[in-house]
């Protein structure tokens, strides 16, 4: 008899949790009903640039466009473009976008603008496929990170993303390497792929891109400039509405201090926390403004990312060296051990692991001589973001790289 009651039990809560799905099915569909035009944003670098490009853009052209962004720090932005920060009881989870969704629709949108919040590839598939139903779908590009949940080869990320491509509409892109990847997978769903191709990126010229008031890239520009112009929005229009625009938090910027009597500059580029990306900021810096100046990198470390901290280290050790290493966050010990075997000297690391942001500040102070061009690299998030605004708070100038 009590086997049978368990039975029964389970049976109960089972047709119960079904009846729930199937009701939350629904009114999802009512909320999608509700939102005309779903552009979907993912890839490796730059999904929240490009969320925020494109929606300035179709914004500039008169649509009533409503964002969500889950970069440096998540936050949804209105149709009149102000940002509101979204709050997170718990560690952020995928079910996020159907509950902003539903409070989207309260707006009345021509357009809703979602950044891609899963790594995990069924995530990935599961957001586009049941939460999003993307019109539009984006993937930026497809590089070397996340690794330990995408990889474990850079070919293995980019099917991952692919897992986004959407059904029976347009996928845009600006890959090149695994343009094939995604290509396949728009065939195999009756996607059509829109390429953003590197003579697209070189007409958006220098000068253009000088209009900006942070650091941006070509590539994201020109990328978002082909899904304003799909639904409507002509370039000059919506590239004014890009050009104006403020940073993100966690844009990279540079900023200038007079210590003491000592010139430091100070990059922040802790949002770029993939290695090429990273390493293109390093050259361009060490390019503008390391000579002469003593080349101090300051290395965030998580230690719930730690194939980014073992993938940094491994080319760090090929660029144009560094003076000195700092090691913050947690975890060091992946980068230094990685580091050390990729070449790096022992005592060009200072492990500045557990200290809090003052005394990270004047640890980063002690081991930088002279005139300075301090980096900071790898996380934005445990200990870069509050680090940067340490130096920005007492910077004379500020300005994008």
């Amino acid at each position: 008899m009590t086997s049978m009651m368990a039975i029964s039990v389970i049976a109960t809560i089972f047709v119960v949790l079904c009846l729930l799905g199937f009701i939350e099915t629904l009114v999802h569909r009512r909320v999608l009903a509700r939102l005309p035009v779903r552009i979907h944003v993912n890839g490796t670098r730059g999904k929240t640039s490009v969320v925020r490009l494109i929606a300035a853009g179709l914004r500039a052209g008169g649509l009533r466009v409503c964002s969500k962004t889950t970069g440096s720090f998540a936050a949804v932005t209105g149709p009149d473009g102000e940002d509101y920060p979204l709050h997170r009881p718990t560690q952020p989870n995928v079910i996020e976008q159907m509950r902003v969704m539903r409070r989207l629709v309260a707006f009345e949108p021509d357009v809703v603008v979602m950044e891609c919040m899963a790594l995990q590839p069924q995530y990935q598939e599961l957001t586009e496929r049941q939460m999003v139903c993307s019109t539009h779908g984006v993937i930026t590009n497809a590089r070397a990170d996340h690794l330990d949940v995408m990889g474990p080869a850079p070919h293995d990320v980019a099917l991952a993303l692919a897992g986004s491509v959407p059904y029976s509409t347009r996928l845009f892109t600006a890959e090149r390497s695994f343009l094939d990847v995604f290509r396949k997978a728009a065939s195999d769903r009756g996607c059509e792929l829109m390429h953003t191709s590197e003579d697209d990126v070189a007409e958006v010229s220098d000068d253009e891109m000088s209009q900006f008031g942070y650091a941006e890239h070509a590539e994201n520009v020109a990328l978002a400039l082909a899904v304003c112009a799909d639904l409507g929005v002509d370039r000059a229009t919506a590239l004014a509405g890009m050009q104006a625009l403020k940073p993100e938090v966690g844009a990279t910027r540079i900023q200038e201090i007079d210590f003491f009597g000592r010139s430091l500059v100070f990059v922040n580029a802790f949002a770029a926390n993939d290695p090429e990306s990273t390493e293109m900021i390093w050259k361009r810096v060490i390019e503008r403004y390391g000579e002469g100046r003593y080349k101090l990198a300051v290395v965030n470390c998580r230690f719930d990312r730690p194939q980014r901290s073992q993938q940094l280290a491994q080319v760090a050790a090929e660029w144009t060296p560094a003076d000195h290493y700092i090691l913050m966050g947690s975890g060091t010990l992946l980068f230094a051990r990685a580091a050390i075997r990729a070449g790096l000297s022992v005592s060009d690391m200072t492990v500045a692991e557990g200290m809090d942001t003052g005394e990270l500040f004047e640890t980063v102070l002690e081991h930088s001589e002279g005139d300075a061009l301090i980096v900071g690299m790898c996380n934005v998030h445990g200990g870069g973001a509050e680090l940067a605004r340490y130096f920005t708070n007492r910077s004379l100038r500020s300005q994008p790289l």
